[in-house]
């Protein structure tokens, strides 16, 4: 690598252990300096060699760094962000971006204002399901589209305990946590719809955040997006239904980098975990005047492109491969879904 860019990771909880410090560690191009933990020390066994700091203050205070990972709960992002920016740094922004589409926008100015870099960490765009989806988007697989469905679910009736991700503050929530990610794929697909529609509550007994959404994306043509989650999801669907004029497309969440992570797997940027077993999409069309109907199976996804294309946008001048103007598009369709779900009508939205 030409350059090696020293990095800090501003937390050592669960999106640290697993989709930050293993990939920073295993690419050539990082140093993994520095990471904060306030009162223990469980980074030391895995990264003997990074500093270990007690506060976001010292990590930022730091001349060394000059990449800082903010991946503190949610309520803490636009702060932690605003400063590390005032300070000279480049950041990456954990999702969800911010709590609203103000902080994100006033983030996005302040990077731009003092020419610093800002992405925000949307992981999901690198899974080998989403890779599918987009590719039958782009190669027009299934003529005109008509209406798609995207779903992120789980089984967890019972509470995390995490309040900032359960308890009654903003940017807690089902919406804001796993919603982001499907926001975000659809934007990238579709491009940002007209008008939102959604129904956003708690199902749990005695929870205070949302843990159900349904969002219907309006857009100009003929064509709808219904995004939905639930974690009362025993039995899972498809998380990807598409239907066009043609035919349609039907895939699994399928991509196995969370689960591999999980087991301590030490992710690599060449191809580190196999394909799924067996085949996970439905294709069911009409191509060059045949019908088609086949099974299908999903690409390789590799989280580790994400943190190369950072790489390439800080040394190489490529792009950024999440600009906070996208996370701005998601903050505000986020904003208006819970708008929309407080006053039971459809919210009109501007890019």
């Amino acid at each position: 690598m030409s350059r090696i860019i020293n990095v800090g990771i501003a937390s050592y909880g669960m999106s640290g252990k697993l989709f930050h410090a293993p990939f920073l560690q295993a690419h050539p191009g990082y140093n993994l300096k520095v990471i904060v933990e306030r009162h223990r020390e469980e980074s030391r066994e895995r990264y003997p060699e990074a500093k270990i700091y007690r506060s976001f203050e010292e990590l930022i205070a730091d001349d060394e760094i000059e990449l800082v990972i903010v991946n503190t709960p949610v309520q803490t992002h636009y702060e932690y962000a605003k400063t590390a920016l005032n300070a000279g740094k480049n950041i990456v922004v954990e999702k969800p971006f911010t709590t609203n589409a103000v902080e994100a926008q006033e983030l996005d100015d302040i990077a731009k204002g003092k020419g610093l870099f800002l992405s925000v960490y949307q992981n999901r765009r690198y899974d080998g399901d989403f890779k599918a989806l987009r590719d039958v988007v782009s190669e027009n697989m299934l003529g005109e589209l008509k209406e798609a469905e995207m779903r992120f679910d789980r089984y967890r009736p019972g509470h995390s305990g995490k309040d900032h991700k359960e308890g009654d503050k903003p940017g807690a929530g089902n919406l804001h946590d796993l919603g982001a990610h499907l926001i975000d794929q659809a934007i990238q697909l579709y491009g940002f719809p007209e008008a939102v529609f959604a129904d956003v509550f708690a199902m749990r007994k005695d929870m205070i955040a949302n843990d159900y959404f349904e969002v219907l994306l309006y857009y100009p043509r003929p064509f709808r997006v219904r995004i939905k989650g639930t974690v009362f999801c025993r039995e899972s669907y498809y998380a990807y239904i598409l239907q066009g004029e043609n035919g349609t497309f039907m895939q699994q969440r399928s991509d196995l980098q969370e689960e591999k992570l999980l087991e301590g797997i030490i992710p690599d940027l060449s191809t580190w975990i196999a394909t799924p077993e067996g085949f996970d999409g439905i294709l069911h069309t009409v191509i060059n005047g045949e019908e088609v109907k086949k099974e299908t199976r999903s690409e390789i996804g590799n989280y580790m492109g994400y943190y190369q294309d950072v790489y390439d946008a800080l040394v190489h001048d490529k792009k950024n491969p999440v600009p906070a103007s996208d996370a701005v598009m998601t903050m505000k369709i986020i904003d208006a879904a819970l708008q929309s779900s407080k006053e039971r009508r459809a919210v009109k939205v501007e890019q």
